[in-house]
């Protein structure tokens, strides 16, 4: 892995974490599935927009647009949709910390489902994972924290799972930006359904709401987005997943940071093992 890679992973963990937190500013001032549509509608035409200016195509091969419409569907439309949802009830933090146990679904289903080896060290990993999501959980269960939230969270990390496992086959032969930009405009278009049909447009405009909204729209929706697909085109799904140890870290340090909310004890301990069982996993894989 080359100093470029490392950039790129550490750059792509730190806007992948802090979307949570804008995220969660936005659904205080505005409808979720309304804001989140008119984010992926303005990502995916600024996205297309550039891509075009750079001379790429959108004549992509069945297996790229497989891939964008999984992704477009299962990440955009049900995971993002969700999560906007459930963080009107639930903290930007535990949002954060659900979301990162993504790489420990894909290695067990991986497992599972294709039969895959996992070796001792990536077996250890699987069940520290699991470990520090029982303390978080039991933490914040016995703490109050409003359980149809959660469900939607865990509910969307599995959607997804089901992007990630399809990223590879979309991010190959070429034309990235214009792949990055159709997969948001599929999620928005599916997400304008139910904003138009059970949303009610009223939004308390400040100056809070745009800043979240504009940097979400630009930051972790268009940059992150765009720099995990180089990442995985550069050194590989396996060898990028590795940096997804840093977002519960990172996503717990930024919502306390700038949201003020509260860190307790096991919530500590519970991202640290978390964080360890990702590391283990992706490096038994190596």
């Amino acid at each position: 892995m080359d100093i470029k890679a490392i950039v790129m992973g550490l750059a792509f963990a730190l806007m992948w974490s802090s979307a949570f937190t804008s995220a969660r500013v936005i659904v205080e001032y505005a409808p979720p599935l309304s804001a989140l549509a008119l984010r992926f509608l303005i990502s995916g035409v600024i996205g297309v927009g550039l891509a075009w200016l750079l001379g790429q195509s959108a004549r992509l091969s069945r297996r790229q647009w497989t891939g964008v419409v999984i992704f477009g569907v299962c990440q955009n439309a049900l995971y993002l949709g969700l999560n906007f949802v459930a963080m009107q009830t639930i903290p930007a933090s535990l949002a954060a910390i659900i979301a990162s146990t993504m790489p420990l679904l894909v290695a067990l289903s991986g497992w599972i489902i294709f039969g895959n080896t996992v070796r001792p060290l990536g077996v250890a990993g699987l069940i520290a994972g699991v470990i520090g999501v029982v303390l978080i959980m039991g933490a914040r269960l016995q703490g109050g924290v409003d359980v149809y939230g959660l469900v939607l969270c865990i509910i969307g990390v599995f959607s997804l799972t089901i992007a990630t496992l399809a990223v590879l086959g979309a991010s190959s032969g070429g034309n990235v930006l214009m792949i990055v930009g159709l997969q948001m405009l599929v999620g928005s278009a599916l997400l304008w359904v139910p904003a138009l049909t059970i949303e009610v447009w009223e939004v308390t405009w400040n100056w809070q709401l745009i800043v979240a909204f504009v940097y979400t729209t630009i930051v972790p929706g268009l940059g992150a987005t765009l720099v995990w697909f180089l990442l995985v085109g550069r050194i590989g799904a396996v060898k990028a997943s590795t940096f997804h140890f840093l977002n519960p870290f990172l996503g717990v340090a930024i919502a306390a940071a700038l949201l003020g909310e509260k860190i307790g004890v096991l919530d500590v301990l519970g991202v640290a093992i978390i964080a360890g069982g990702i590391l283990a996993v992706q490096l038994s894989k190596q």
